[in-house]
């Protein structure tokens, strides 16, 4: 039997630690080793309605969730009604985050790439994030084809669905293969009314109030009068959050989430 030089099994050791060390806290594979992906639900519009008001996506509410899913090994994919490029808005350079993407080229090309929703297979994926800012007031919450990916992960994937701020428009028209919308039921959590400014020109295009839409359709709506606290709700796989300081907890219950139904 021939012997292994001392320099192999020192490489194979190396190897198999590396293999250790990528043990997540909860005794898994890495999310990247095992191929693990989440879906971001963003919207082409850059206008309010059929106005001349400029609207966007909300940079720090993708950015904030992003980078939680980023290091706890997810990979993200962008999905927008139409596909390519999206308005970014609500940058904040003074947040050293926000920074630190403006200037990540293969972030930023991602958002100017966003996929289609006839390219997306929603088994690849383990939970879908819908963004918020104005523009997620239009577009998604009426798309079906996303609508369809969005169900097919909830409930033949097992997957997570959340959302932020005006992101939670996005989820009022989800229904169930038995006709019930999503939300039915369960606590629901978004950008509240007594918060928007309901005479300002930029509300009146809103094609529905976010917080009684979800009321009439069963969910149970809860919000912080507080505001900007971080505030966010957990209902089974349905995770929603309030306003952009929600971002970063939301991405955070997702990841706590999807770690559970893996160890199931």
């Amino acid at each position: 039997m021939k012997r292994i030089p001392f320099a192999i099994l020192v490489f194979l050791s190396f190897l198999l630690g590396c293999k250790e060390r990528s043990k997540t806290a909860y005794g898994k594979e890495s999310a990247k080793e095992i191929g693990e992906k989440i879906l971001f639900v963003v919207s082409n519009a850059h206008f309010y309605g059929d106005t001349d008001l400029s609207t966007s996506n909300h940079f720090s509410e993708i950015v904030h969730a992003y980078a939680v899913f980023q290091q706890a090994g997810f990979s993200i994919d962008f999905v927008s009604p139409k596909g390519g490029a999206i308005p970014i808005g609500y940058i904040n350079t003074s947040d050293s985050l926000q920074k630190q993407f403006l200037y990540d080229n293969n972030f930023m090309d991602a958002l100017e790439h966003t996929y289609p929703p006839e390219t997306i297979d929603a088994q690849h994926y383990k939970a879908v994030y819908y963004g918020g800012g104005g523009a997620a007031m239009f577009g998604v919450p009426e798309n079906g084809a996303i609508q369809k990916i969005v169900m097919e992960l909830y409930e033949d994937h097992g997957g997570i669905v959340s959302a932020i701020c005006h992101g939670t428009a996005g989820i009022a028209n989800l229904k169930t293969r038995n006709g019930d919308y999503l939300v039915e039921g369960k606590k629901v959590n978004g950008f509240p009314d007594l918060f928007e400014n309901e005479e300002a020109a930029y509300y009146k295009t809103f094609p529905f109030s976010i917080q009684q839409l979800i009321s009439e359709r069963g969910g149970d709506f809860q919000f912080s009068t507080t505001g900007w606290d971080g505030f966010h709700k957990v209902d089974g796989r349905l995770i929603t959050g309030q306003d952009p300081t929600s971002a970063a907890v939301v991405a955070e219950m997702v990841v706590k989430g999807i770690a559970e139904l893996n160890i199931q």
